[in-house]
């Protein structure tokens, strides 16, 4: 099984959860996309409890981005129309914060970037 995230995003992802009493808006980590459908995850926490359960913007491509929870291993396991697997974007560098990003998900009923 290919992996979704490295060893240094997972470790920048569980040090986002833990800022506990903090208000956070960071920049998402990582992003993950269907190469043959239109669904898009920014994540920019993960679940110290187990390891497993992400927090982003998720865009599954029908027009109503929101914010919310996923788990890598279920995302690992999906397949698009044409039997791809998930990928990660490996050139993706975050422009903005994730209330940023999800602001303009809302307005244009998709993530831009």
């Amino acid at each position: 099984m290919k992996t979704l995230i490295t060893d240094e995003q997972r470790a920048q992802l569980l040090a986002n959860a833990r800022a506990e009493g903090q208000i956070l808006d960071p920049l998402p980590v990582v992003k993950l996309f269907t190469p043959d459908a239109h669904a898009t995850w920014l994540l920019t926490e993960l679940d110290p409890e187990d390891g497993d359960t992400a927090y982003g913007l998720c865009d599954l491509g029908l027009g109503l981005p929101e914010l919310g929870t996923v788990r890598l291993s279920e995302l690992a396991s999906i397949r698009g129309p044409l039997k791809l697997p998930i990928e990660r974007d490996l050139y993706f560098i975050a422009q903005r914060t994730l209330s940023e990003y999800m602001r303009l998900a809302r307005i244009n009923g998709s993530i831009i970037d």
